[in-house]
C-alpha cells in the first residue's frame, strides 16, 4: 500500500499531502446544479477514510453546493473528533454577491468559519478574478484576514497571468501578503496555463493545486462519455470537455495504453502524471472511500520521460476554459456562472 507523501505549500511554511481531498462531492443536491454529491454520511465515510490514509488538505467554496459542502465537511470533522490541527483547510471566495469586495470578503469569511465550525482557515482562495473591484481594496481585505488570524495563508485560482502578477505586484508594493498557491485548471487535456500562468507561479514561488487533473472523469477511462449520474447531469463539465472530444480522444487513447503498460488504473497515471510536472497537490474529488486508495496508489506510479512525451504529443491548443472573460467578451465555458443564481448562506 501507497505511503502518503507531502510537500510545502508554496512558501508559506505549511505542509500539505500531495493529494488534496476536493469538496465539490460534498453537501446536498440540486436539481438546478450539482445532482452527483454525496449525503453527510457519505461524507464523514471519505473524510474520515482520507484522514486515516494521511490526506491533510480538504478544498472547498463557499458556493459549492451552495454552502452546504463548507457544512458537511465541518460536522464531519467535528462527528468523528478530528483536531483542527490536523488539517488544512481551504476555501474560496468569490461567487457570492459583491465578489471580492472588502465588504464581501469580511462578509464570506465569516460564513465560511461558521459553516466549516472553525474560527480560522489554512487556506482562503480567491476562486475568480473580480474585474469590478479594484486590486488594491481585495488585497489590503485579504491581508488583513491573515493579519487578523482567521486565515493562514493566501491562494488564487483560475485567472489570466498578467492578472495573477499584477495581484502579486499590488501585494508587495503594499507590504500585504502574497499568494502562495494556485488553483488553475490543468490535467492532459488542458494545459493551456503551461504557456503563461504556471511560469508566473513558479517565478512567485506558488503551489500549483490544479482543479480537474482527471478532466471531470474523461482520463479515468477509454469511453469518453459514461452513464454516471455526473456525466449525465453535469452541464458544466460538459461545456468544459465537450467542444474538444475530437482534439482529446487522441490523448485519452494514449493515457490507456500507457496505463495498461504499467498494469494501473487510467486515472493513475492521470494523476502521476502531474507529479511529475511539479505539482503540489492536485484537487481529487471522491464520492466512495475506495476512490481515495485509487488516487494515493498514484503516487507509487513513476512515469518515465518517453511516457509522458508520447502521452502529451498528440496535444494541440485548447480554446481557454477557467478564467473569467473580460467584461464585453463573450462567456467562457466551464465556469461556476449557475452559482450566481443564488448567494450562500452565511
Amino acid at each position: 500500500m501507497t505511503d502518503m507523501k507531502y510537500a510545502p505549500l508554496g512558501w508559506s511554511g505549511i505542509k500539505v499531502s500531495k493529494v488534496c481531498l476536493g469538496g465539490m462531492s460534498f453537501g446536498k443536491t440540486s436539481p438546478d446544479f450539482h445532482q452527483w454529491t454525496i449525503d453527510q454520511q457519505g461524507t464523514e465515510q471519505v473524510i474520515g477514510h482520507a484522514i486515516d490514509r494521511g490526506i491533510n488538505f480538504i478544498d472547498t467554496a463557499n458556493c459549492y453546493a451552495f454552502g452546504t459542502s463548507e457544512e458537511y465537511i465541518g460536522q464531519a470533522l467535528r462527528n468523528l473528533n478530528i483536531a483542527r490541527h490536523q488539517v488544512v483547510l481551504a476555501s474560496k471566495v468569490y461567487f457570492n454577491d459583491g465578489h471580492l469586495s472588502k465588504e464581501a470578503i469580511n462578509r464570506e469569511i465569516d460564513g465560511t468559519l461558521k459553516r466549516l465550525g472553525t474560527d480560522y482557515l489554512d487556506l482562503y482562495i480567491i476562486h475568480r478574478f473580480d474585474y469590478t473591484t479594484p486590486a488594491e481594496e481585495t488585497m489590503e481585505a485579504l491581508d488583513a484576514l491573515v493579519k487578523a488570524g482567521k486565515v493562514r495563508a493566501l491562494g488564487a485560482s483560475e485567472m489570466y497571468a498578467y492578472q495573477f502578477h499584477n495581484l502579486q505586484a499590488v501585494a508587495d508594493a503594499n507590504g500585504w501578503t502574497r499568494f502562495t498557491s494556485m488553483q488553475c485548471h490543468y490535467n492532459l487535456l488542458y494545459r493551456e496555463d503551461e504557456r503563461e500562468l504556471i511560469p508566473v507561479c513558479q517565478q512567485y514561488d506558488v503551489a500549483l493545486t490544479p482543479y480537474s487533473p482527471m478532466a471531470s472523469g474523461h482520463l479515468a477511462r477509454p469511453t469518453w462519455n459514461s452513464d454516471s449520474t455526473r456525466d449525465t447531469t453535469d452541464g458544466t463539465m460538459r461545456n468544459k470537455y465537450d467542444q474538444a472530444q475530437a482534439q482529446d480522444m487522441p490523448i485519452v487513447e494514449r493515457v490507456l495504453e500507457v496505463a495498461e503498460h504499467h498494469g494501473v488504473p487510467m486515472a493513475q497515471v492521470a494523476l502521476a502524471w502531474h507529479w511529475a510536472k511539479g505539482v503540489t497537490a492536485p484537487i481529487v474529488g471522491c464520492s466512495k472511500p475506495e476512490r481515495v486508495d485509487d488516487a494515493i496508489a498514484a503516487l507509487g506510479v513513476q512515469l518515465t520521460e518517453d511516457d509522458i512525451a508520447y502521452i502529451e504529443e498528440p496535444y494541440t491548443a485548447h480554446e481557454l476554459v477557467g478564467p473569467l472573460s473580460r467584461p464585453g467578451e463573450k462567456a467562457l465555458a466551464g465556469t461556476l456562472a449557475p452559482a450566481l443564481k443564488e448567494t450562500t448562506r452565511n
